[in-house]
């Protein structure tokens, strides 16, 4: 099984939390700032370079103001 992060469920994954972030009007560093942590991080998350675990995948849903579930059908992950 490949890492998780090099597939295409993956791949659609960091593309709906960026659509969600985009939609909700927000920019890295506003996500950033709300998650106290680096503009890098949420840059590094979007990307697919960084690996993302479900505890930080809530807490980048919360700060985009979407529901992880919701976030998961729309990734077609469910």
């Amino acid at each position: 099984m490949d890492k998780s992060q090099h597939t295409a469920a993956y791949r659609r994954l960091t593309a709906a939390l960026r659509r969600a972030r985009e939609a909700a009007g927000l920019t890295q560093a506003d996500v950033a700032a709300k998650l106290g942590a680096y503009a890098s991080f949420v840059s590094k998350v979007e990307s697919g370079e960084r690996r993302v675990d479900v505890v930080e995948l809530a807490a980048l849903c919360r700060a985009c103001g979407t529901d992880l579930v919701a976030l998961l059908r729309v990734a077609e992950i469910t």
